[in-house]
């Protein structure tokens, strides 16, 4: 559930909100190109994607390509101020591949990933076993936070911000990772934990170093939740097609599960149960 979905409220992962007018002239008709698969997307924001095409939603799109039959092409667009407008609204582009379920911005498919917010921190350290940010041991520690995202207002009621150490949610992952500073200080003691939207956190704790433990925040009672379903984006009225990609979804739940979880991706079904092995 930022960034994306995601990225503003998801680590990223909530886009930014283009002008009522933008939003009326982006639906008034279907304009999807029945010849190629326009697909939005960052260049440089692994694990979802990249120029070189390396990320799962990178992979998802070739998926998407190949049961439509269709070939496939990106818009390039930074994740940041303006993506949507910049991409999906003027029409340079058809699909964004992750999107928070429930923004009115865009026209949602089904969802076809659930997720968490997530601890990461390295074991050993006196926090194995930790499942809530209300948990006695965190109040000593020095925690890494997004700002702006859904967990940081729990850190804040918590009483935790004098400790926490803030990273920055908007940026250009051209030029700036915050999420891998965050990995990087956890694993060097700068830091003792970070929390981290779960596609983010458990792909970079697994990779560049030490191992660290990913544990997804699901019993919250403090504060807005911490889990969110994720779609695909598409413009307003567009329901024809909505229709065709919730079919793709339908049908390839299981290879895009595989997909996920390759990628480290924490997958919750509707209740909360960790999805270990692709559905089918």
């Amino acid at each position: 559930m930022s960034r994306r979905c995601s990225a503003a409220l998801l680590a990223c992962f909530l886009m930014t909100v283009a002008t009522a007018g933008e939003a009326a002239e982006s639906g008034r008709a279907d304009l999807v190109n029945r010849e190629v698969l326009r697909v939005c997307s960052d260049p440089a924001n692994l694990p979802f994607s990249n120029q070189q095409q390396q990320g799962f939603e990178n992979r998802i799109a070739e998926l998407v390509a190949e049961e439509l039959k269709l070939p496939l092409e990106y818009t390039w667009f930074p994740q940041a101020t303006g993506f949507v407008r910049q991409t999906l609204f003027a029409k340079r582009c058809d699909l964004i591949i992750g999107y928070a379920q429930g923004d009115e911005l865009v026209l949602n498919s089904n969802h076809y990933y659930r997720s968490a917010y997530v601890l990461v921190h390295r074991k050993g350290q006196g926090l194995d076993g930790v499942g809530t940010l209300a948990d006695e041991r965190l109040k000593p520690k020095r925690i890494g936070i997004v700002a702006g995202t859904p967990p940081a207002d729990i850190v804040a009621r918590l009483g935790l911000m004098e400790q926490a150490r803030p990273y920055r949610l908007m940026v250009d992952r051209r030029f700036e990772s915050p999420a891998e500073q965050m990995i990087a200080d956890i694993r060097s003691g700068e830091i003792d934990a970070g929390i981290l939207w779960g596609p983010i956190g458990g792909y970079f704790a697994s990779r560049g170093g030490e191992a660290l433990t990913v544990t997804p925040l699901l019993k919250e009672t403090t504060g807005p939740r911490m889990a969110y379903r994720i779609t695909f984006g598409i413009r307003n009225q567009e329901n024809d097609w909505k229709h065709r990609l919730n079919d793709v979804i339908a049908k390839r739940q299981g290879d895009i599960d595989a997909i996920l979880l390759d990628f480290g991706v924490p997958l919750l079904d509707e209740d909360g149960v960790p999805i270990t092995a692709p559905r089918r």
